[in-house]
């Protein structure tokens, strides 16, 4: 029974999906494309993100991590966090992993929302991008008002969430 519990979303949308092709076969085949060329775009995206995961447990300590980007690391820590963050390649989801070994090593909580917007927003080919295709004073202002306001909001949730759901949600990437 846990197997099924564990697997229900999965089963309901694969039931779904075949009620979908009962009722409108063009779109029920598209929704299964689209779910497969997820799957294999995943399949290509998470393996190199786990081995990264894997070196950085072990090639970086849990005392340097905390010491450049722990409780008093203060500006070197919030750069260092822009600065992984915006190096990082793909899709948002691989910051999640990422953020959970921030944790385990005792990475400042401001310092892994950082580094999640970051990711999200300020990523240097989605930059170079921009620079080509938008034009440079777009791409300069988008990223002169994205960086404070990355920061702006890390501490804004950060005063949102009291220590006690802050030890909850660093327990919780403990057992991850």
């Amino acid at each position: 029974m846990t197997y099924l519990n564990r697997y229900r979303f999965f089963i309901v949308t694969l039931v779904i999906s075949g009620i979908l092709i009962l009722i409108n076969r063009e779109i029920g085949i598209r929704a299964f494309e689209i779910t497969g060329y997820s799957f294999k775009e995943m399949l290509f995206i998470i393996p190199p993100i786990f081995v990264l995961l894997g070196l950085l447990d072990v090639w970086i300590s849990k005392e340097t991590m905390m010491k450049y980007m722990g409780e008093g690391s203060g500006l070197r820590g919030i750069v260092l966090a822009f600065i992984i963050g915006s190096a990082a390649a793909g899709p948002l989801y691989g910051a999640f992993p990422i953020a959970a070994v921030f944790m385990r090593k005792g990475v400042k909580f401001s310092n892994v929302l950082i580094f999640i917007g970051a990711w999200s927003t300020t990523k240097i080919p989605m930059f170079l991008f921009e620079l080509s295709a938008l034009g440079v004073k777009f791409a300069i202002t988008r990223l002169l008002v994205n960086i404070p306001g990355i920061i702006l909001i890390a501490y804004i949730l950060c005063s949102f969430i009291d220590k006690k759901e802050e030890k909850r949600i660093y327990d919780n990437a403990q057992t991850l």
